[in-house]
């Protein structure tokens, strides 16, 4: 079996443990973030089930700090994207797996259960939904929708937020908010929205759709223009087009002379 299909086998198993009617909740460090047992659950699966499938490997994952990320391969893994959405039993959830070499993503994979949505991809192969070929869609900026958040976990940052989605806002179709980073980021991928900004997301949130996002022909970048980090917390953008993400980009700079972090 082919190491995409194996990494998809074991995180569909893996879905089994997200129970939407049996979980604890607990909070890491406030209110807004939170952590299920669903999500610890799946994320020891994962790491066991993904350690056998490639011994000596290092993990980045969300929960518990589990990050060793200095090995060879790296899997980096979110259990559970979404959980606010998970705990609340709406759909927009899904678990992220991607593998990087030597610090460049090698496959990704986003399986939303709820949705029966499974997005994958490999360097240099393109990206599919649900075995379909998938791309960005051919929108301009001036159509595209724009899909952002307000900064959850540092409120502070909410005005500077504020004025760059205002002013994205007033130059494209619309707004959109679903939770999911990957997810919308997957979306993306897949036509169904054009533009993307976060002010903070960490590597397991972004790092398996930002490979089938690129490899769907969208463009992701961060602050500096450069790729979002793989090993620590990054400002994110997206867009269908190199032009529009750098448009976005463009437009975060005249808001933020520097990332607040």
């Amino acid at each position: 079996m082919h190491m995409l299909e194996k990494v998809v086998e074991i995180v569909k198993q893996a879905s089994a443990l997200m129970d939407a009617d049996h979980f604890d909740i607990m909070e890491k460090g406030s209110i807004e973030n939170i952590v299920t047992s669903s999500d610890l659950a799946v994320q020891h699966y994962l790491t066991e089930r993904l350690s056998e499938l490639l011994p000596g490997c290092g993990f980045f994952c969300e929960e518990e700090d589990l990050q060793s990320s200095q090995e060879e391969f790296v899997w980096i893994i979110d259990p559970i994207d979404g959980t606010a959405n998970f705990s609340r039993h709406i759909d927009h959830c899904c678990i992220s797996v991607a593998l990087a070499r030597c610090g460049v993503l090698q496959l990704g994979v986003v399986w939303s259960p709820w949705r029966n949505e499974l997005y994958t991809a490999e360097l240099g192969k393109g990206a599919m939904l649900n075995g379909r070929p998938i791309q960005v869609s051919p929108r301009s900026f001036e159509q595209g929708l724009f899909c952002t958040a307000m900064s959850t976990y540092r409120k502070e940052w909410a005005k500077s937020c504020s004025d760059i989605i205002y002013e994205v806002y007033m130059q494209s179709n619309d707004t959109r908010r679903f939770g999911s980073a990957a997810i919308e980021l997957c979306m993306m991928a897949a036509g169904f929205i054009e533009l993307y900004f976060e002010m903070r997301l960490q590597p397991w949130d972004y790092s398996a759709a930002m490979l089938i996002l690129s490899e769907a022909g969208g463009c992701v970048l961060s602050f500096d223009g450069q790729a979002p980090s793989l090993n620590r917390q990054s400002l994110v953008i997206a867009a269908n087009s190199e032009a529009s993400a750098k448009r976005i980009l463009e437009i975060v700079r005249k808001h933020l002379r520097e990332l607040p972090y």
